[in-house]
């Protein structure tokens, strides 16, 4: 206990990243410590108050009455401590966004787009990570994440984000403009329900080699791959249009298919909705033409 008869911070902390989360595990990841910690600084804090904070169920945590009427004040004392910092450091946390992004998104439709985005909101403060195409669990505060795959794997919240089609794409000068699917290197993203076999059937092309196709977990791959002149990948339109238009590659054949697959938007919380938050997204979704 301090000299002025209150709690100490890391119980603070402990309880009010536990109750935005109703989990001491996510707490656990968020703050950098152990579930076991995160539960002993709640404990402790609730010797202190002489009350209980949460009813702690089965992988569960609900706050009780003292836990809610008690987190406001606690959200408070944080944000007058931020604002006091941020005077003196010139740093606006809301001003900054973490983004975790599908790793070929970042690269073929974000990483170009940037400078537009930066133009519309020059304050802006991203820091961006990526990944592939699996969920991921998001613990950093005022996050957003872009996410590929089926809208069965996705959470309630997330938002569709593009209707895509399917189909293949090489450099113009493969195989010297004479382009023949049945000796060319093919590759593709694995895990795909839009693919090369299905992709022939739908657009009556001849096909017979499944087994022929190189698959990598990301379309980077494929794409690179093609852009070097060194084989055909199946595509789509979010990671092709750019490189399409500029003529660094073509559709070698014709016809395409629906994608089952698509990107997903994932916002923040309620509770973390940020300036910067909400300026990406809206920026987003202009962008993309999804609302």
């Amino acid at each position: 206990m301090s000299a002025r008869g209150l709690p100490p911070l890391s119980w603070l902390r402990a309880f009010e990243a536990a109750a935005r989360h109703l989990s001491f595990t996510i707490a656990a990841d968020e703050l950098n410590l152990t579930q076991s910690a995160v539960s002993q600084h709640v404990r402790s804090l609730e010797d202190f108050l002489g009350h209980r904070l949460f009813v702690r169920q089965t992988r569960a945590l609900r706050l009780t009455e003292a836990g809610t009427n008690y987190l406001p004040t606690v959200r408070e004392a944080f944000d007058v401590l931020a604002r006091g910092t941020r005077s003196f450091t010139g740093s606006d946390p809301a001003q900054r966004l973490n983004l975790h992004c599908n790793l070929s998104f970042s690269v073929h439709w974000l990483a170009p787009r940037l400078e537009s985005l930066f133009n519309k909101h020059p304050w802006l403060r991203i820091n961006i990570t990526t990944s592939l195409w699996e969920p991921r669990n998001l613990t950093m505060e005022r996050s957003v994440e872009i996410r590929f795959g089926r809208s069965a794997d996705m959470p309630d919240r997330a938002m569709r984000l593009t209707r895509d089609q399917a189909y293949p794409v090489c450099a113009p000068s493969y195989q010297a403009g004479q382009f023949d699917l049945s000796t060319a290197r093919l590759y593709d993203c694995a895990g795909m329900m839009s693919t090369w076999d299905l992709w022939a059937k739908e657009c009556e092309h001849a096909f017979d080699r499944t087994h022929d196709v190189t698959l990598a977990s990301t379309y980077l791959v494929g794409i690179s791959t093609a852009l070097a002149g060194g084989g055909m990948v199946m595509c789509h339109d979010t990671l092709a249009h750019d490189l399409l238009q500029q003529g660094t590659l073509i559709k070698p054949f014709s016809g395409s298919i629906d994608m089952t697959e698509a990107y997903f938007l994932i916002p923040p919380s309620i509770h973390d909705t940020s300036e910067a938050s909400t300026a990406f997204v809206t920026w987003l979704t202009d962008a993309l033409d999804c609302r």
